[in-house]
Parts: structure tokens; sequence; C-alpha cells
């Protein structure tokens, strides 16, 4: 009953759903870098991008300048509030950044100095971090981590945070510099074009910009213009060896361009073109050679027959028919490289670095991207969002303006 006019096939019904799924597979990461592009990067790094839009738990370092200074006994203190607008929650406090949470609002956190006793009857002091009430002492240790015997204690430093934010800092000698206090608290969702507005207004990023379309439109027309001639060849030109020739073509489609890198480089330096926009024209073209004479081989073999045996006839040369005929009616195929050829060379990150020079002056906008904004460890994912969004407009323009060609020139070839 699968087949009965009108109604959908159960293959049908699951390519549908697969589809979709593919769809939601696609569209959900690219989503969160979108989201991401626009976040701040401390909460990038505190939670995901599906929980953007609520309070993220954050650590805040704070110097506060240390005025209204007094002393209670042996240790001198000052008070004041970690919020600069008098208003939020501490979730937790610390006097170091490896635990800046450690302990709890309405308690005190400090690092004692404790005295030990060595084997030899001498003293040493270790310091020992622990937190007490407010309203009460710190009490030590019998042993220290060493199982020495502790015989006595005094406060190096502490620190009281109130729930709102109200603190009180002490320690054992004279406050003459702020000191560093940690805090955590619920930080409300922020978002801006903080990171987009670091990428647009780098040094040298128009530089960037007008070298990645150097790069690209070059690489894309040449090993059109060259696949052209040579698909022809191979689809409508009888001669020996053309079998192997097309056998070949497919072979090269399966060959990591990363065993190329090195040895064409030492070409080109030996012929003297070495780092240089030539170069990288000359990879992007070699790399591209195979998959456009596939593609437009196809779909030149599945023109009519009829149509270029009638030229040939009427007299046409076979450069006339490539000009008049072929060329024309395999613009889908042209067009369908052309996307994919753009999209790979303006993407392009490691051929750029390897055949183009390393002075900022010679950057794409992936190389510039790599090394100026993201650094050596590319830990900035709100500056790498940003960065995908901005490199893909240009591409993304080029794709929906040729994306009817795309399916034609696919399917060249694979059916008759």
């Amino acid at each position: 009953m699968d087949n009965i006019a009108g109604q959908k096939t159960s293959l049908s019904i699951v390519t549908n759903i697969s589809v979709v799924l593919l769809v939601v597979l696609w569209l959900i990461p690219t989503v969160g870098l979108l989201v991401s592009s626009f976040r701040d990067r401390e909460q990038i790094s505190e939670t995901g991008w599906w929980a953007s839009m609520f309070p993220v738990e954050q650590a805040f370092r704070i110097q506060p300048e240390p005025t209204g200074v007094t002393r209670d006994g042996d240790l001198y203190l000052f008070s004041g509030n970690v919020f600069d607008t008098g208003s939020g929650k501490v979730s937790g406090f610390g006097i170091t950044g490896r635990d800046p949470g450690i302990a709890k609002p309405g308690e005190t956190y400090g690092r004692l100095k404790l005295v030990v006793s060595e084997a030899d009857g001498t003293t040493d002091e270790e310091n020992f971090e622990t937190s007490w009430p407010a309203d009460g002492a710190p009490a030590a240790p019998e042993t220290d981590d060493k199982n020495r015997p502790v015989t006595g204690f005094h406060i190096d430093r502490a620190l009281t945070v109130a729930a709102n934010g109200d603190f009180t800092w002490m320690q054992d000698s004279d406050i003459s510099r702020a000191p560093t206090l940690y805090v955590t608290a619920a930080a409300p969702p922020d978002f801006g074009l903080g990171n987009y507005e670091q990428i647009l207004t780098s040094d040298n990023m128009d530089r960037a910009f007008i070298n990645t379309l150097t790069v690209t439109i070059p690489a894309t027309i040449i090993p059109i213009l060259i696949a052209a001639f040579a698909a022809y060849a191979l689809a409508w030109m009888d001669f020996r060896g053309r079998g192997f020739l097309i056998a070949m073509v497919v072979g090269l489609l399966v060959v990591p361009l990363q065993l190329a890198l090195v040895p064409l480089l030492q070409l080109h330096n030996k012929v003297g073109i070495g780092q240089s926009f030539l170069g990288i024209w000359l990879a992007h073209t070699g790399f591209g050679l195979p998959l456009a004479i596939y593609l437009l081989r196809n779909y030149m073999v599945g023109l009519p027959r009829d149509i270029i045996e009638s030229a040939k006839v009427d007299g046409a040369t076979d450069f006339q028919v490539f000009t008049k005929i072929v060329l024309p009616l395999s613009f889908p195929a042209l067009a369908s490289f052309a996307i994919f050829q753009f999209l790979w060379t303006w993407n392009d990150l490691l051929v750029a670095k390897v055949f183009l020079p390393s002075n900022s002056e010679s950057w794409v906008m992936t190389v510039k991207i790599a090394d100026d904004l993201l650094g050596s460890r590319g830990g900035d994912w709100g500056i790498l969002a940003a960065a995908a969004f901005i490199s893909i407009a240009v591409p993304l323009f080029v794709f929906f303006a040729m994306q009817k060609y795309l399916v034609r020139g696919l399917l060249a070839g694979s059916v008759k």
C-alpha cells in the first residue's frame, strides 16, 4: 500500500525525518556560536551558551583602596563594600585566586602563622588557612601537615564578608597598599558588541580583508579556466591515454593536500616564486584542479551529443564548440565549483600560513584572527565566535547568489 498515489511512502517519511535531524544538528552549534559571539569572555568560561539568559556565578578580583584604617590590638583593619554600586549578593569569598569562593558570607577566612617545634628544639613558622565565625576566634590545629606540634599562632591576614558585600580586611602589619580580595557573586547576563568591535577595529584588519580577496578571487578563477579546457578534452576529444588521465584525476581527489605542502613550497623556492601571492594562487590552483576537472567533465559528458556533432558538421572547430556551445551550457557546473573553491580559499588557514610571508602586511583574515587576535592558545571563545560570523559574511553572499546552480552542478553526470 506504500505506492498508492497521493500517499507518502515510508521511505519518504524516513528521508524527511533524516533531513530534519541533520538540519537540527547543524543549527544547534551555529546558534551556540552566534550567542557566544555576543557574550562576555568571563561568562563564556563559566556557563554554556544554553544558559546565557540566566545569571552567571562569577569570581571577581577586587583591590579596594585602604581608607579609614584602624588598629585593633595587633591587627590593622579597614572596611568597605565589594560592590561599586552598593548592591549585590555575595555567594562566597576568599583571599587567594586558586579558590575564590572557599568561604561563606558571614564568616571570617584568613591565613594563620603557626609556630611549630622542630625535633632539635628550634621553632619554625607555617602558613595555615582556615575559617571561623565572624564574632569568634580562630582555632589552630595541634600539629601541622608534617606532624610537627603547634605551640602558638597569630593571624597573618583575614577577611570577613557579609552577603550584601560589606567586608572587613585585617592583617598583622600596617596596610600600606590595596589588598586583593576574591568574591563570587551572581552576575546578570552580559551581551554586547565588544567582540565584534575588537575584531573590526584591530590594526590592519582592513588590509587582511583586501589580502583575502586578493588570494581568493584569482585562486577561484584560475582553476576554473584551466579545468574547463581539460574537462572538454576529456569529455569530447578522442586521444590516446584519455582513460588513464581520467583515472588519475579521480585518484588525485583522495590525495591529502598536506602531503604536497612542503615539496611544493621547496619547488616554489627553487623557481623563484617563494612565499608570495603568485605562489599561493598556483598552490590553490593545483589543489582545486582535480575536483574542478571531475565535476566539469561529468557535466560536459551529459550534454546533448547532437548539438556538438551538428556544430562540427557546420565547420566549427573544437575551440569554437567549447567557447560557443559547451561553456555556456556548463555554467551550472562552473558556478557549483566556484562556490566550493571560493569557500575553501576564503576560509583557508593552512595553505596561507605556508605559502604567504609571515609579516602582518601579507596576512589574510584567517591568519590575522588566529595569530593576532587569538594568540597561541586560542582560548578567547568570544573573539573566535565573532570572527567566525564576520569571516563568513562574504562566502554567505556568494553562496546565496549562486545556490540555484549548486544542486544542478553537483548532480552532473549522475543521471542520464
